[in-house]
């Protein structure tokens, strides 16, 4: 989708739709009600998508873009899916293939499935693609295995996603992090995130010279309430 209305990206690109839940953060998991609800799709079978020119396309016009922006336009890939989805496997080599094309824009790979994640990188991967940021979910305690996972994984940008950020996880591990994005849910039945869980969060990362975006307080419609108490910090990931 191009000008998505998730703050921290510019467009989303979904080469397949459809997952299944694996942990706490799931429960409640926006994907799934948007291929349910608005596209009348069963969530649970993987399908493969029908948009594969986008990108091409953001690619061509990325610089114009980025002089707006004042940086590179970034693509959410994967936000109805994961992008690691052991039902997926047969066309993820072609996805690669797109996603080495498209060198003029960042991509933003957020997985739930670290474990599976190191077996079906690309095989010139090396020390990872400087377009691709490789990312996993973490907003419970009962996640935090999966931070081990990604920082064993080669990546120019790693970055978590604390959203929905279900307790307070200030223990945090962030080492061989560069970027922290921290949210609260949104929808009918969403959970409710405590501000102090968040600030937290912001204060760690400054402290320990992590990128931070906070993208929103939970309500019951997405996007409500983007600011934060407090200076934010270092809104971009910080690499150096």
């Amino acid at each position: 989708m191009e000008n998505s209305k998730i703050s921290w990206t510019e467009h989303t690109f979904n080469p397949w739709i459809g997952c299944r839940h694996v942990t706490p953060e799931c429960d409640h998991c926006y994907a799934d009600r948007m291929v349910t609800v608005r596209m009348a799709r069963d969530f649970s079978k993987v399908q493969r998508s029908k948009t594969w020119a986008s990108p091409l396309k953001w690619n061509r016009e990325a610089d114009r873009l980025a002089q707006k922006l004042g940086r590179r336009p970034r693509v959410f890939c994967a936000s109805l899916t994961d992008f690691f989805l052991q039902g997926a496997d047969p066309w993820r080599t072609e996805a690669w293939e797109l996603i080495r094309k498209c060198t003029n824009l960042d991509w933003l790979i957020l997985t739930k499935r670290t474990k599976l994640a190191a077996s079906r990188l690309p095989s010139d991967w090396g020390t990872g693609w400087p377009h691709v940021w490789l990312g996993t979910t973490c907003g419970c305690r009962a996640s935090e295995y999966r931070l081990d996972e990604l920082r064993a994984l080669p990546a120019a940008v790693r970055f978590v996603s604390a959203e929905p950020l279900l307790e307070s996880m200030t223990h945090m591990n962030l080492t061989g992090i560069n970027w922290l994005i921290v949210g609260g849910e949104s929808g009918p039945k969403f959970r409710t995130m405590e501000d102090v869980w968040a600030t937290g969060l912001r204060d760690k990362c400054k402290a320990e010279n992590v990128g931070f975006f906070f993208k929103q307080h939970s309500s019951f419609r997405p996007g409500q309430g983007a600011k934060l108490e407090g200076a934010e910090h270092h809104e971009g990931p910080l690499t150096g």
